[in-house]
């Protein structure tokens, strides 16, 4: 790394390094292997795209989706051979720098969170992940945490659910009867 460019060393000023300047003939790390990733991901793509209708003519209905493909697959490739070709970084680590176990962790909280999401339905998934992930990064007593999580937890519900009236998945919770009581009650039972 050029340390003139940006008056840092160690990179780590939060800005980024996609900044026109940035390490301009260095290869980050992990940089190979997201472009390698790319590449499949396309090549993924375009055999996907072929599926659609194959090769019958150029106004048959897989002709742009093969096309715009096909194009992802050369630029895909043509990065992959030109990132290759560069150097490390050598003052930087994947696990240090560009995927932190902290970013690891959170990505599985994520995909935790999408797989209970319809068997629980949104509130309990949503104060499972809202209550680990401020006990993580907040670190602080359970108080705090579960106060944090449960009123953000509530905030989020009724501006969604009762302001704006999304559908959430209910779950093992109850939503509708709980709305339903409250209108309710707010109405003096007149019902």
């Amino acid at each position: 790394m050029d340390p003139e460019f940006r008056g840092d060393t160690d990179h780590h000023d939060g800005t980024s390094d996609a900044t026109p300047g940035g390490y301009v003939e260095k290869r980050r790390p992990g940089e190979l292997g997201f472009a390698l990733f790319l590449t499949a991901a396309s090549l993924f793509l375009l055999y996907s795209a072929y599926g659609i209708s194959g090769f019958e003519a150029l106004s048959a209905p897989g002709a742009i989706p093969m096309a715009t493909t096909f194009v992802m697959v050369v630029a895909a490739v043509i990065v992959t051979v030109r990132t290759s070709r560069l150097p490390m970084v050598t003052s930087e680590t994947l696990s240090k720098d560009i995927l932190p176990g902290m970013v690891i962790l959170f990505a599985a909280f994520l995909i935790l969170f999408g797989l209970l999401l319809k068997p629980l339905g949104f509130v309990p998934t949503a104060a499972l992940f809202l209550t680990v992930a401020i006990k993580v990064l907040a670190r602080k007593g359970w108080g705090y945490t579960l106060a944090v999580a449960l009123g953000s937890l509530i905030a989020i519900w009724i501006v969604f659910r009762v302001v704006f009236t999304v559908l959430l998945p209910s779950g093992i919770v109850p939503e509708a009867e709980f709305i339903q009581f409250f209108r309710t009650v707010l109405s003096g039972g007149a019902n």
